[in-house]
């Protein structure tokens, strides 16, 4: 009889979850049992395994076979079992010493010929195994690279299962052709170096991702140039209210005719958001790597985020699901950047209100049979409507045909308590001949981006010893008790409260986007022209517009 054990991970979310993978072999009938609640994918790894385990050369037991995942309350689903599945059988057959994978955090799919196929949610998933003490994960090598974004691990790349069994038994290393399409056809390099608990040698090859396969190889070899906000013609309004979006973390609406520049200045606006610090950069990368969008050749998601779902997005989609446990959403993928819902009012009313959870507190949660999955989903919503159907409501001369009744309709899409959660609406008018064809352009990215990021150093130092970091964040009770603005500021935005033209939460936000405006012009705090112009930027009532820059 023998026994074995080793450990692998299971996300929940984008969460991951320590398990222990138990193999455990005793005389009779030959048979193959997988307990824990394994999903459809996973207990289709009893056929994986055992053909790579052949295909590999080695022995398959002719015995009673049980493989435990623990802990079995916690549902497990997807391949990424299978590599931990195949070493703690063939340490309980006695091919490799037990001791040697005792500590080692396994990840990866095997194929039917032995190789080591890529898993999504790596990222993610060494993070758990670096929190609960594991300093030695074993990868699929073109995953090493995300892999090794973890401090204090020791990631070792592999590309076969023969591969690790010599690594484990200190033996030669056999030589695997990568099969990736960035790197068939290289030959495998020469292995030596680090050390594992059972004492085996890794190769510095497997470190480095046996030829750098996941190193850097099959990124474009010229990127695409990111978008200036100097092609932007006029729009002086949705320049400004683009701007102090950004500055402030504050979600915008852009409503206006077809081509006017609506979603030519949503484009343009993660290009003066801040950059991504490093804890942000996990966060934003753990859950690409869980929705398998990693860009080739980019591990680390240095960047804000940019998603774009279609209109015509389920709610599912939008802010996460899927059969078993849910998967992150177009909300989660925009975490720490930029939703963009283009043709707002084309997207299902369903789908539409059931952002205001995620716009108020930064995360979605999505219940399901299977469980209940919290992800992250802290962004900025900037959402574009033509003002009628046919898009020719607000231009004169244009000829629309819409109905009132249809236009109300069309606009009522958007419903007052989502729109309430908005803190800027601006009307994006047509751009005019002399505007478009004139030399006179308005100031690029980089001259916008430092404004901004000024503006948010100002806001965090403000906020230094608390939990928020950005103007939009801060709630407004704290808002208004701690940072009391300019004695008489209010007065206008308290005057539209008092005749209905905004609420409560309208009123909180005006205040936030007045400490915005203060911080992009230098002020200590809001005056009544900060006020008038947050104002304005709400309701569109015209109280007078602050040039922050020149345009």
């Amino acid at each position: 009889m023998g026994f074995a054990r080793t450990c692998s991970v299971a996300l929940v979310g984008v969460e991951g979850v320590v398990v222990e993978v138990q193999a455990d072999l005793e005389p009779g009938l030959a048979a193959f049992t997988l307990v824990g609640l394994p999903d459809k994918s996973l207990v289709e790894s009893r056929d994986r395994v055992r053909a790579a385990i052949v295909n590999s050369g080695e022995v398959w037991p002719q015995k009673k076979l049980t493989v435990g995942l623990s802990p079995a309350s916690v549902p497990k689903g997807g391949s990424g079992f299978d590599l931990a599945v195949a070493c703690a059988l063939l340490a309980a057959n006695e091919r490799i010493a037990p001791s040697s994978i005792a500590d080692l955090m396994m990840i990866g799919e095997l194929g039917l010929d032995g190789r080591v196929r890529p898993v999504r949610g790596v990222l993610p998933a060494v993070l758990a195994a670096a929190d609960a003490g594991y300093r030695h994960v074993v990868v699929p090598e073109r995953t090493m690279a995300e892999a090794s974004l973890v401090p204090g691990v020791a990631v070792l790349g592999v590309r076969s299962l023969r591969q690790l069994v010599a690594v484990l038994n200190d033996e030669p290393v056999p030589e695997e052709e990568d099969d990736s399409a960035a790197a068939r056809g290289r030959p495998d390099p020469m292995l030596a170096g680090l050390t594992l608990p059972g004492g085996g040698a890794v190769g510095t090859g497997f470190a480095a991702g046996l030829g750098g396969a996941a190193s850097g190889e099959g990124g474009e070899a010229h990127p695409p140039l990111a978008p200036d906000m100097a092609d932007v013609a006029g729009q002086r309004a949705a320049r400004l209210a683009l701007e102090v979006a950004a500055a402030g973390a504050h979600h915008l609406y852009l409503k206006g005719p077809p081509g006017a520049g609506k979603t030519m200045l949503a484009e343009r606006l993660p290009g003066i958001l801040p950059p991504l610090s490093r804890q942000e950069s996990l966060e934003v990368t753990a859950v690409h790597s869980v929705a398998g969008i990693l860009p080739a050749g980019r591990p680390l998601v240095d960047a804000p985020p940019f998603c774009a779902p279609h209109h015509s997005a389920t709610m599912p989609a939008l802010v996460g699901g899927g059969s078993g446990l849910p998967r992150p959403g177009a909300v989660s993928l925009a975490h720490r950047g930029v939703l963009f819902l283009d043709e707002a009012p084309e997207f299902s009313v369903q789908a539409l209100e059931a952002l205001r959870q995620p716009l108020e507190s930064g995360h979605v949660v999505v219940a399901r049979a299977a469980g209940v999955v919290r992800l992250p989903a802290r962004f900025t919503l900037v959402l574009a409507a033509n003002p009628c159907p046919c898009g020719r409501y607000s231009m004169l001369g244009a000829g629309c045909e819409c109905s009132p009744s249809a236009v109300r309709r069309y606009q009522g899409r958007l419903s007052g308590p989502l729109l309430d959660r908005v803190d800027l609406r601006v009307d994006v008018e047509a751009v005019g001949r002399a505007e478009l064809v004139g030399r006179e352009r308005g100031e690029c990215t980089a001259v916008v981006a430092a404004r901004v990021r000024e503006a948010r150093e100002r806001a965090a130092a403000r906020y230094a010893g608390t939990p928020w970091r950005a103007n939009g964040d801060v709630p407004g009770h704290e808002l208004r008790t701690r940072w009391p603005v300019a004695p008489g500021a209010m007065h206008a935005a308290e005057r539209d409260m008092e005749r209905g033209l905004l609420t409560a939460r309208g009123l909180d936000r005006v205040l936030r986007v007045a400490w915005t405006l203060a911080d992009l012009a230098g002020h200590p705090r809001p005056d009544a022209d900060d006020v008038r112009t947050a104002l304005q930027l709400r309701t569109g009532v015209a109280h007078g517009l602050t040039s922050v820059g020149r345009g």
